[in-house]
């Protein structure tokens, strides 16, 4: 044990990257808990915790100057304070340049101090993006201290980073935990990891370099270059992190190819017996896909299918048909999907297909509690044939009786860990269950090489007969009256609508109005009908009432946060008005359409907006008025907004990106590619350090 130890100790002398950050000069135990949030746990952690963005406070922009859109330091003297009440409370101050040019600074959360301290006469400093205000230009919760009357306003000397941190760390504490641990950078030698003559090859810079400069970038840096993330220094960067996921999940795949399946293959009788008794057939699409399923369950070796498919292109009948191939076979299903109210959906639909087979199909999700839990878990470790539920899947004390098969829905709400966490439910000996993945977002080539490396593609790209196409506008929020009179026609002729908040709350800061607010001006325009609220917020009990009301035809408006994007079917909602929709990625607003159109009746979108409109959100807008193709609009989304969100939120173990863009970095991929090959075979053991480098604690996952 002593001797581990001190090997240990000596690894990290040897690699400073390795130390604890608690090694650092004033880390204590309360900011190393707040770095383990951020899953910097060690020296190299930090050195590859990437700005998100820079500000340039290295000089002072006169008021004069200032143009809506613009990021920028400003100084000037209070002139007038006031406190208003729209909704809620706030703080407006406008400051001056004695030269007629004002610039209100306009604050929701204050306290009653900061609201004494900011008083007529005071100088200000402030930093933050100018915004076109109702009564001229404006910063929306500015940075900002106080100075001295005569003091000289004392500027930074190089662009000042912007990390991604966590609450209850300030970006300067955070910052000069990065400097203690810069300074222990190795030399390039010690600090690269990919063989010089692969570096050479390609024509890879100095990694030290490129670090220290996209830490410190210094005072003549290309503020552009580096906001677009096109710098050199970050390319570097880039290249080493589509290497790393790259690797990561080919070692997944490769790791997963090396066990063994059941082959879950029968006679077919029980799938039959479904598809005859289904009111509909199955489009050429569901079957071709249902036939690669099959054959890959066939196997003795784990299936990794993903099925992507338009919104109501009928993966859910593609994941039935699979799980009555593993229930004929003997085996049980696990289907995990992201919300309660997805998961419901499904069971609602597999209840109504399997129980006239004489296949129960068990419930199992966070919120059953007491005897109904205790219950289900017994029946699901007895070996419950079907069982569907959201991630309470994955808890401890879920046991699985012959898990055969796990189909995870909305891959990318998920972590790669998430996923490989329920297939463990499902060890028997050497063999582990198959896996069938499932989303809504179409996803472009580029990222499915990158994102789904470990993965088998499927695409369902056809939609089954008698879906309508909808038909989108976009409006300016000006002529609101005359889309809730459009509602209103369309509720008295027996029509329902669904009304789309992008937040919860009244945000004046980002000009978008709130469900609560939304709710009850509809309530008061719309007297004759019954208009019902859900948002996230909300109990699940509570919002499964809402949905139910709505789908039962009680409620005429269903006003909604973005809880309703994935896998609501109500076919008598036939109008969409989705509110700021400037605000929300192409994918996002494909998948809230997706909620229409899928009765027979002639549907409707609204993309209600705020002028003015940049250039990224009227392009946003003028595909979604042009085409209903998903893949076509995935493509787009891949484009304008890169990966990040095209794949969802960053998760550890999911290996979305820093630095990376896949839009925008898509021609490394070759490259990259070819480096991951080589580095796999002839170099493991610094694959390993450089996944080990990049996703840390995740790592793990890259030898599952």
């Amino acid at each position: 044990m002593a001797a581990s130890k001190s090997h240990a100790m000596a690894e990290s002398i040897a690699d400073p990257g390795r130390l604890p950050v608690a090694s650092l000069g004033g880390v204590g135990p309360a900011l190393a808990d707040a770095l383990a949030r951020l899953g910097l746990h060690r020296v190299q952690d930090l050195w590859f915790h990437l700005p998100l963005r820079y500000e340039d406070r290295t000089h002072l922009m006169p008021l004069e100057d200032l143009r809506p859109g613009m990021r920028v330091q400003v100084a000037g003297v209070v002139e007038a304070v006031e406190k208003a009440y729209r909704y809620r409370p706030q703080l407006k101050v406008m400051i001056g340049n004695g030269a007629m040019h004002t610039l209100l600074l306009r604050f929701f959360h204050f306290n009653r101090a900061q609201a004494e301290q900011l008083r007529a006469g005071l100088r200000l400093l402030c930093y933050g993006e100018v915004r076109q205000g109702a009564g001229g230009l404006e910063m929306v919760h500015p940075q900002y201290q106080r100075l001295d009357e005569n003091a000289q306003v004392v500027l930074e000397e190089r662009l000042s980073p912007v990390y991604p941190t966590t609450e209850g760390l300030g970006q300067k504490r955070l910052g000069g935990v990065i400097a203690k641990a810069l300074q222990l950078l190795p030399d390039e030698a010690e600090l690269e990891l990919i063989p010089l003559s692969l570096c050479a090859q390609h024509g890879l810079t100095s990694l030290r370099e490129a670090l220290l400069y996209v830490h410190r970038p210094p005072p003549d840096a290309r503020v552009d270059q580096l906001t677009q993330g096109r710098h050199p220094a970050q390319q570097r960067l880039a290249f080493e992190e589509l290497l790393t996921q790259h690797m990561s999940l080919k070692r997944l795949r490769a790791a997963v190819r090396e066990r063994r399946a059941p082959v879950l293959g029968g006679s077919g009788d029980l799938r039959q017996r479904w598809l005859e008794s289904l009111p509909f057939r199955l489009t050429g699409a569901q079957q071709r896909v249902s036939r690669e399923v099959t054959a890959d369950m066939a196997q003795p070796r784990p299936m990794l299918r993903l099925v992507q498919g338009d919104v109501g292109s009928g993966k859910t009948a593609v994941a039935c048909s699979a799980s009555l191939s593993a229930v004929e076979a003997g085996y049980q299903v696990a289907l995990m999907a992201p919300t309660e109210l997805l998961a419901e959906q499904h069971l609602r639909n597999f209840r109504h297909w399997l129980e006239p087979l004489n296949i129960p199909v068990e419930w199992l999700a966070g919120k059953q509690q007491g005897k109904a839990r205790q219950l289900a878990m017994r029946r699901v470790a007895e070996g419950a044939p079907v069982v569907i539920g959201t991630h309470a899947l994955m808890q401890e004390g879920v046991e699985f009786a012959r898990l055969g098969l796990v189909i995870v829905d909305e891959q990318h709400r998920f972590g790669v860990q998430q996923r490989l966490a329920l297939r463990d439910k499902g060890l028997e000996g050497e063999l582990v269950p198959h896996q069938l993945v499932l989303t809504a977002t179409p996803i472009p080539r580029t990222l499915a090489m990158s994102a789904y490396a470990d993965l088998d593609m499927s695409a369902i790209d056809e939609l089954p007969p008698g879906r309508t196409p909808v038909q989108t506008i976009a409006v300016s929020n000006a002529r609101r009256m005359d889309v809730i009179e459009r509602i209103h026609a369309a509720c008295v002729e027996g029509r329902q609508a669904y009304w789309v908040c992008t937040l919860i709350e009244e945000s004046e800061q980002l000009r978008a109005q709130a469900a609560e607010a939304a709710h009850a001006e509809l309530t008061h325009a719309l007297a004759d009908c019954r208009v019902g609220l859900i948002h996230g917020r909300m109990k699940p009990k509570e919002k499964l009432a809402v949905m139910d009301a709505f789908k039962a035809g009680e409620l005429a408006v269903l006003v909604a946060t973005t809880v309703i994007e994935v896998g609501v079917d109500v076919p008598n909602a036939s109008l969409m008005v989705i509110e700021n929709s400037e605000r929300l990625g192409l994918a996002q607003l494909h998948q809230l359409r997706g909620r229409v159109g899928r009765g027979a009746l002639a549907s409707n979108c609204v993309l209600l907006y705020q002028p003015p409109l940049g250039q990224l959100a009227r392009e946003r807008l003028q595909v979604m008025r042009e085409t209903n193709d998903g893949f076509r609009i995935a493509e787009k989304d891949l484009e304008l907004r890169g990966p990040g969100e095209v794949l969802g939120t960053r998760q550890t173990g999911q290996l979305s990106f820093r630095m990376a863009d896949l839009a925008r970095d898509a021609h490394l991929l070759p490259a990259v590619q070819h480096v991951g090959e080589q580095m796999l075979a002839q170099h493991a053991e610094r694959a390993g350090r450089l996944i080990e480098r990049w996703i840390g604690g995740a790592a793990r996952y890259a030898h599952a």
